[in-house]
């Protein structure tokens, strides 16, 4: 759609433009070239997109139970190693509760599994 040097494809004197590989670029996780391009497919498919994936019509309260995230502490300094390096903290509460590599790698992994 947009008339750049680098999509300009073809011989000379009979040039084209082409779209970029999306594979070489890593917006929307893979799926456009540009920020530009995704900007653009959000103007005309955002709202159906949306409405298909669910749209939230009552806010969502954070609970106790419901605010607990899994967390990973980074620090280039081994003082993290003895505390774990993951768990689960709440939102809420401050609490954090220790979990091993695999529980924080496993999506369906939760504190009530």
């Amino acid at each position: 759609m947009y008339d750049t040097t680098d999509r300009k494809r073809g011989p000379k004197g009979n040039k084209r433009n082409q779209t970029r590989t999306v594979g070489t670029y890593s917006y929307g996780n893979g799926n456009f070239c540009t920020l530009g391009c995704q900007d653009d497919w959000w103007a005309v498919h955002g709202t159906r997109a949306v409405d298909n994936a669910g749209r939230i019509h009552q806010p969502i309260v954070l609970t106790e139970q419901n605010s607990w995230t899994k967390q990973q502490r980074y620090s280039w300094q081994d003082e993290y190693n003895t505390l774990g390096q993951y768990y689960y903290h709440n939102m809420c509460t401050k609490e954090q509760r220790p979990l091993t590599e695999q529980q924080y790698n496993d999506e369906r992994y939760n504190l009530n599994t």
